[in-house]
């Protein structure tokens, strides 16, 4: 999950002027962060570990001051973790979500 609130910060639309979500519930926990995948990513590509920079800046920051590897896909990196993790990438709100369900997390 740590990936996931990662790639969220590194990742969102700034231009947007809205927060990170993170929702608990008793069943699933969801990540909401604004914009929606970049430059025509689709969610199939990133599922396939290909990925395009939104901010480039943020993006060769982070390995120096997060838990962020970069170069390789998140997305894949937690689908590898949590293999029922659902993606919605919402065009019309211009948001992300992941949606993590309890089992996967192990509780």
């Amino acid at each position: 999950m740590v990936e996931l609130l990662t790639n969220a910060l590194i990742h969102r639309d700034y231009f947007i002027r809205d927060t990170i979500k993170l929702f608990v519930f008793q069943n699933r926990v969801e990540i909401i962060s604004p914009g929606k995948l970049p430059n025509n990513l689709t969610l199939e590509q990133a599922k396939r570990g290909i990925r395009k920079k939104r901010n480039d800046i943020l993006d060769s920051l982070a390995p120096e001051l997060l838990q962020y590897k970069g170069a390789e896909s998140g997305i894949l990196r937690a689908l590898k973790a949590h293999p029922h993790i659902e993606f919605v990438n919402d065009t019309e709100a211009e948001q992300f979500t992941a949606i993590i369900y309890w089992p996967d997390l192990g509780v």
